[in-house]
């Protein structure tokens, strides 16, 4: 095969390919060592040899790593083994790593450029200075894949890979002494390795913080979550109900008033308890105590019977509009020992003739 098609394949499929999937990586420098056989091109009359590598190398994404990359080999030539040939040399290495699912096992391809020396020995006869010796420097491109296992702390890799040398004054080819202009060896590599991560392991990401919502939130510290509540800027001490809005600690029933020596509602304080009772159902958990109230007129036993009878009143009409009986306590009767007003006139008596719901809660 033309080893420049071969080289142009294998670039374009590693910058082509696709991972199916990306995960996490970890970037500290790691050491790598490998050993293999080296699979010499035919052209070079050289036996198969072992090879191996020391390198240094780091993941850069959590796909891709580079690693730098020493390597040596010594292989016999095929028809004197006497002769010396020596290979020694640095690679970089890019490596592009499919992580195709949560196995432990993933692929990667890969493609370097390096520099390799070498030293030949060759028949020179009848020359006095046979062997004659050659030292030199050539560049070299190197294309494969392999596989890399995470097995703990150390990984794995098992890798083959084709290494082309443009070695364009080897000797040992012709055996006869001459240059062998235009040479290019492909040689296989075949190898297995070790990755060893340097320093302590990095410590896992903290998962992301929660992100709040305004139903974990009470701005106004009122009780209420932020999206239940209709009134974000109540005051400490305030009475709050179920929607964060402050509720009166008493009802008003102002203008629920008797006429004098009476327990009935008259048609305008019907009125007003029809409010106060929507205002109990709104707060569902609000409870209250229905109190009566009288003036002074009277002797203080009658204004007591009296002041129960009014909140008696309040209370039967509280409990057939839908309040249930379990919230309301009482009803109580206060008689004329609590007055809102002088009992000296009739104004002020008029206004102490009357019924409360007071907040228990």
């Amino acid at each position: 095969m033309n080893k420049k098609l071969l080289c142009a394949a294998l670039v374009g499929g590693l910058g082509l390919a696709q991972a199916a999937s990306a995960q996490d990586f970890d970037d500290r420098w790691y050491l790598t060592g490998s050993a293999g056989i080296n699979i010499q091109d035919n052209d070079r009359n050289t036996e198969d040899a072992p090879f191996a590598t020391l390198g240094l190398g780091k993941m850069v994404s959590p796909n891709w790593s580079i690693d730098g990359e020493l390597n040596y080999q010594n292989p016999d030539f095929e028809s004197n083994s006497n002769l010396n040939w020596s290979q020694y040399g640095i690679s970089f290495d890019l490596r592009r790593h499919f992580w195709l699912s949560n196995d432990s096992w993933h692929p990667y391809l890969l493609a370097g450029l390096g520099y390799q020396q070498v030293e030949e020995e060759y028949d020179n006869f009848p020359n006095p200075d046979s062997p004659g010796n050659r030292e030199d420097g050539t560049f070299a491109v190197k294309l494969g894949g392999g596989l890399q296992a995470d097995v703990g702390r150390v990984k794995v890799r098992t890798e083959l890979a084709y290494r082309i040398d443009f070695d364009d004054n080897a000797i040992g080819p012709s055996y006869d002494g001459s240059i062998d202009d235009g040479d290019d060896f492909a040689d296989l590599l075949a190898s297995i390795g070790v990755v060893i991560p340097l320093g302590p392991e990095p410590m896992a990401a903290p998962p992301p913080a929660p992100v709040a919502s305004c139903a974990d939130m009470d701005d106004d510290g009122d009780g209420v979550n932020n999206c239940d509540d209709k009134c974000p800027d109540s005051q400490a001490g305030q009475t709050i109900g179920p929607d964060g809005c402050p509720v009166p600690v008493a009802i008003d029933l102002k203008g629920v008033n008797f006429d004098f020596d009476k327990s009935t509602l008259r048609p305008d304080a019907v009125a007003i308890l029809s409010e106060a009772t929507e205002i109990l159902k709104r707060y569902p958990d609000l409870k209250v105590e229905v109190a009566g109230h009288t003036d002074s007129v009277g002797t203080d036993a009658y204004n007591q019977g009296l002041s129960e009878r009014r909140a008696s009143a309040v209370y039967d009409y509280l409990t057939s509009n839908g309040v249930d009986a379990s919230r309301l306590v009482g009803p109580n009767g206060y008689g004329e020992s609590r007055p809102i007003d002088t009992n000296d006139t009739a104004e002020g008596r008029a206004k102490n003739r009357r019924t409360e719901l007071n907040v228990q809660n």
